[in-house]
């Protein structure tokens, strides 16, 4: 199982980007999807996730309103497009996979982790 984050860069506070999860190995539609992140020095830490089919959501309170995750099973593709963003969402970001049926926000919940892409917002 391959999990691969990309999208990552430097941006200026306020700007966007869009960040992609290639999975292979794994039928993405048997597997509910979410995205974390770990700024230094800090534990990792829910953002999103995304029921198999896509009929429902779930964020963390910080990135509400900005941040919206949705999937492509066809591409075997989840994506996190990130708007308005802030100094404070700098950090790593990781795609990760689970085979449970309900929306968690629990690292130790998620099988599969893809290696990280960073994310650094400039003020």
């Amino acid at each position: 199982v391959q999990l691969q984050a990309s999208g990552g860069g430097l941006v200026q506070a306020g700007g966007s980007l869009r960040l992609s999860c290639a999975v292979s190995g794994r039928t993405l539609s048997n597997s509910l999807m979410g995205w974390f992140r770990q700024a230094p020095g800090k534990e990792r830490a829910f953002v999103a996730a995304i029921t198999r089919s896509g009929d429902y959501t779930g964020y963390a309170d910080s990135v509400k309103g900005r941040f919206t995750i949705s999937r492509d099973n066809a591409k075997n593709t989840v994506y996190l497009q990130m708007n308005s963003l802030k100094p404070e969402d700098t950090a790593v970001y990781y795609c990760a996979a689970t085979s449970r049926p309900y929306l968690s926000r629990w690292v130790r919940e998620y099988d599969d982790w893809g290696q990280g892409t960073q994310v650094t917002v400039s003020s």
